[in-house]
């Protein structure tokens, strides 16, 4: 189901509250949400999966990232997360892509290869091309 990018991170689309507990049982330690609440009618909101990974166990962050493109501060938040986590993460958004973006931002800055994460990325499905001046 997730989407493996190393053994530090998964990324997946858009993830329900219900789905808190099977990514706990499958050893994330984390989640992170890449996507702005009211993004897509029937959505659910960052605060019903933000209590449902609290009931879970795990840890989340809220870093939404919407189609205009990524900040400076979203990849710092990112790369704070990637560095304080005690575990595998698991980062979600609508489909997957922006948050292997945000990934491979925030690797970057911590001193990754780009091509490196570029194949990461393609292992998981993922295409780096549209940041690939900024790895």
């Amino acid at each position: 189901m997730f989407r493996r990018l190393d053994d530090a991170i998964s990324v997946f689309g858009q993830l329900p509250p219900e789905a808190m507990a099977e990514a706990a049982a499958a050893g994330f330690r984390t989640i992170v949400n890449n996507r702005p609440d009211g993004e897509e009618p029937g959505q659910p909101s960052g605060h019903a999966i933000a209590a449902a990974a609290e009931a879970a166990g795990l840890a989340y962050h809220a870093i939404p990232v919407t189609h205009s493109g990524f900040t400076e501060g979203q990849v710092a938040a990112m790369r704070a997360v990637l560095d304080a986590t005690d575990g595998p993460v698991l980062a979600f958004c609508r489909s997957g892509t922006r948050s292997t973006l945000l990934w491979a931002l925030a690797r970057a800055r911590l001193g990754d290869d780009a091509a490196t994460l570029e194949a990461k990325a393609a292992a998981a499905g993922y295409d780096l091309a549209p940041i690939r001046p900024y790895l």
